[in-house]
């Protein structure tokens, strides 16, 4: 596997606040990578360290086959969007990147390609102020962009985007990894990114959780099937029926139960209902999220988290 980010024992501390333990992982060239992981569970510290503005307490990392500790020698092929972007709002989308272009000695074609790939070709010339949330940080990527680089780096891209508009970063960050790119993307929200992502990274309290392909981790859901009777009420008998027969059986809503199988049983779960002398409605095979897993990691409300982050402290005093 061509890596594009290794890590080893990457740790960071900020006094007695551990942001980041002891990571290690590889991360493949190519296609849209996801970070993912609670706030504050270390995923801006992650990437500022590759970034080259802050350093590890502890631990290596190489970005493009090059030390972290040399940024010089890989930051010409990394463009990053880290927080929300910064422009005159006063200048144009196109002014704006122009600057930009030639405090890097980047020529002008530039700016007309990163506009295209962006969508904002059309509304270069409106004065950034005017934007919405959306175009603003399709502008943030455009710079990003500029120097036609190997690796993208985009932290919370869709943070505050109303839903359209993190459907419009979506088909951005699909396109740009369908042009050969490597873009991680950083979220708390494995729902606003799961749709594009090739691999997955979750982190919890800074240490990693998992690492590998989305279809690795798309396995490890349930899957289910979703039936309902031909007359409601039969739903009762129905679930005490198939409950008798071995079946996982739960009410999942009035008059609809969710049973514990996979669609490849379909037919034999409708036997056993007709065996019972009940004709099923409706069969709707159903499989789990990567959001229902990814909460099952990593706590599933902001209560649970702080319980867990406490419990965990606990722990390492003792």
């Amino acid at each position: 596997m061509m890596s594009v980010i290794r890590t080893a024992g990457l740790t960071r501390r900020f006094g007695g606040v551990t942001a980041l333990e002891d990571l290690t992982l590889e991360l493949p060239r190519a296609g849209v990578i996801g970070l993912v992981g609670p706030n504050g569970s270390g995923k801006s510290t992650l990437i500022r360290m590759l970034l080259g503005l802050i350093s590890p307490t502890s631990g290596t990392a190489e970005v493009l086959d090059e030390p972290i500790s040399a940024p010089g020698r890989y930051l010409d092929r990394v463009g990053a969007l880290v927080e929300n972007p910064a422009f005159v709002p006063g200048l144009s989308a196109r002014a704006n990147l122009m600057s930009l272009a030639r405090l890097r000695g980047l020529p002008p074609s530039r700016v007309d390609e990163v506009l295209r790939t962006v969508g904002l070709t059309g509304r270069d010339t409106e004065p950034v102020k005017r934007f919405s949330l959306g175009m603003k940080q399709r502008l943030g990527i455009a710079a990003a962009l500029l120097p036609d680089p190997e690796l993208l780096i985009l932290d919370e891209p869709t943070n505050g985007l109303d839903p359209s508009g993190i459907v419009e970063i979506r088909g951005l960050l699909a396109d740009l990894a369908r042009a050969g790119r490597t873009v991680i993307v950083s979220s708390h929200l494995l729902a606003e990114i799961e749709t594009v992502c090739d691999f997955l990274v979750v982190v919890r309290f800074g240490r990693l959780v998992y690492s590998g392909p989305v279809t690795d981790l798309l396995a490890r859901t349930g899957q289910r099937i979703e039936i309902a009777a031909e007359h409601p009420q039969d739903t009762s008998s129905l679930h005490a029926l198939l409950s008798a027969d071995g079946w996982q059986v739960e009410q999942v809503s009035e008059g609809r139960l969710s049973v514990a199988a996979d669609e490849r049983r379909g037919a034999e779960l409708n036997r056993s209902a007709a065996r019972g002398g009940i004709t099923l409605r409706s069969m709707t095979p159903v499989r789990g999220s990567l959001e229902e897993i990814f909460l099952e990691m990593t706590g599933s409300s902001d209560q649970d988290l702080t319980a867990a982050r406490a419990a965990a402290a606990e722990r390492k005093a003792s």
